[in-house]
């Protein structure tokens, strides 16, 4: 079993037109994910890679029996491209849209997160790096070489970050099940508490790594669910130990309120009490997880 993405998932590219959703549509299929479609708007009829593109996302989906979308669309349209993914009436939503895209306006990714609760669908992103089941289908713009097959579940705020601690697992010789990197910014579609409930639900995930950073208080609600709720084990990593109070740190969403919450020491705290071992480096969070396992 796989989180949101397998070999059987039949992926749209939005943008496959362009630079970026060309290049990683060829490194998706090169990986094995079964890109069955693009959608830009009036480049119906032409092809991208052996993909037939269409000038919509309804009309890619019936064509090609599509149930997931990438998004590499830029982002004064990125906003439209994920409210088309969700479906015109938002019944017709397709089951996971991946938003690539960095710099929409929050406007725009408020409207698209307000219509996302009216369907069922999953939204990750946007300003990720996307899904990966490794040696099955990647979704986005993750290094597909460093995962390897295994039983550990991974959900990050970071790319990057999401990339160290892959390899470190990999090198010591534990795979992953899924590696999900939700985002970070303000405003994102999949949280912490959503991403760990599915690999909870997952019996072939063992373990999880939950990588977050400061700023909001996901990370302190994620330590509530998992002390309430998960009996998988979870190793984690807090970012941004060192940032000056006040000071935007790369992700937009990585801004400390002032409130008491927020803060590096306030996620290691709350995940700590939950019985999260926290990691000060990678190589000590895959120390924690050998430990777990």
């Amino acid at each position: 079993m796989s989180v949101l993405v397998d070999e059987d998932s039949r992926v749209i590219v939005q943008g496959i037109t362009g630079g970026e959703g060309k290049f990683h549509t060829e490194q998706m299929i090169e990986y094995g994910t079964n890109v069955v479609a693009g959608a830009v708007p009036g480049k119906g009829g032409q092809e991208v890679a052996g993909v037939p593109v269409y000038d919509t996302v309804e009309e890619a989906a019936e064509e090609e029996d599509a149930d997931t979308s990438v998004v590499f669309v830029p982002p004064a349209f990125a906003g439209d491209a994920c409210f088309e993914a969700l479906g015109v009436d938002a019944l017709d939503a397709l089951d996971l849209v991946v938003t690539i895209t960095e710099g929409i306006p929050t406007q725009d990714v408020s409207r698209v997160y307000r219509r996302l609760q009216e369907t069922d669908a999953y939204l990750i992103g946007p300003n990720c790096p996307g899904v990966i089941t490794p040696g099955e289908a990647k979704l986005g713009i993750l290094p597909g070489n460093i995962f390897e097959a295994g039983r550990v579940g991974l959900v990050s705020r970071s790319g990057t970050l999401t990339y160290q601690v892959v390899d470190s697992l990999t090198q010591r010789g534990i795979g992953q099940s899924t590696a999900i990197g939700i985002g970070g910014d303000p405003i994102i579609g999949t949280s912490f508490v959503e991403a760990l409930a599915l690999f909870e639900q997952d019996d072939k995930t063992d373990a999880v790594v939950m990588c977050g950073e400061i700023g909001g208080e996901d990370e302190e609600e994620a330590a509530e669910y998992i002390d309430e709720y998960m009996t998988t084990p979870v190793a984690g990593f807090i970012a941004g130990r060192s940032a000056p109070p006040g000071k935007r740190m790369g992700h937009a969403g990585a801004i400390v309120s002032g409130s008491g919450t927020g803060t590096a020491q306030s996620k290691i705290d709350a995940l700590e009490s939950a019985g999260v071992p926290v990691g000060d480096t990678p190589e000590e969070v895959v120390d924690n997880v050998e430990d777990l396992l």
